[in-house]
């Protein structure tokens, strides 16, 4: 074989690789949200994350948590969420363009980062991506937000959101925000209380 046709074989063969990679990873995926989308995930990458900092803090993990159905948890609390984090929730599938449009403008004028993460995006993050700030976590955090929204009900986006964001100090979960800070069952959280948690 000559070396031009050696190369070409090389390429060839790489670019198939490749394309088995893509599409494997595409599927494994699909076949990941698809999979959460009838049960809650037992645990998560970002939770992961901090029973490692746990140990290597030496801290008790004396976490409450357990999974809530959105009927288990307080209508406040939902609402307060929905006002307090993506009021286009309801509306947008994924990507709230407005207030990415509005980030945009404030990067440009010079007035700083804000953001502009929907609960589905962060919903992304937190159950199936590490902890990082990053362009390549951010293009597949919105691979995954697509997949989600394709996936899931707004419902089942909310209830999974409530589950696994962190509400501060490292308590993961509304069964261990609404344990730890105010002693009640997440369905007993008061208006206050929800606005507190959503803050």
């Amino acid at each position: 074989m000559t070396k031009k046709k050696k190369k070409k074989s090389f390429i060839r063969t790489a670019l198939a690789w490749l394309l088995w990679f893509f599409l494997i990873a595409v599927i494994l995926s699909m076949f990941q949200v698809a999979l959460v989308r009838f049960m809650n995930p037992p645990v998560t990458l970002d939770a992961l994350w901090k029973g490692v900092l746990r140990l290597w803090t030496v801290q008790p993990d004396s976490r409450t948590s357990s999974w809530r159905g959105l009927d288990e948890i307080s209508p406040h609390m939902r609402r307060a969420v929905l006002a307090g984090e993506d009021q286009r929730f309801l509306a947008h599938h994924g990507f709230d363009l407005t207030e990415m449009g509005q980030a945009i403008k404030e990067i440009v004028s010079g007035k700083g980062v804000r953001g502009a993460s929907t609960i589905t995006m962060q919903v992304a993050r937190t159950v199936f991506l590490w902890p990082e700030r990053t362009w390549k976590r951010k293009s597949i955090e919105a691979y995954y937000t697509l997949l989600i929204e394709l996936f899931w009900s707004k419902k089942r986006i909310l209830e999974v959101y409530l589950n696994t964001v962190d509400w501060g100090n490292r308590i993961t979960g509304i069964e261990e925000a609404s344990t730890k800070y105010f002693h009640v069952s997440p369905m007993d959280i008061s208006m206050p209380q929800a606005a507190f948690l959503a803050a």
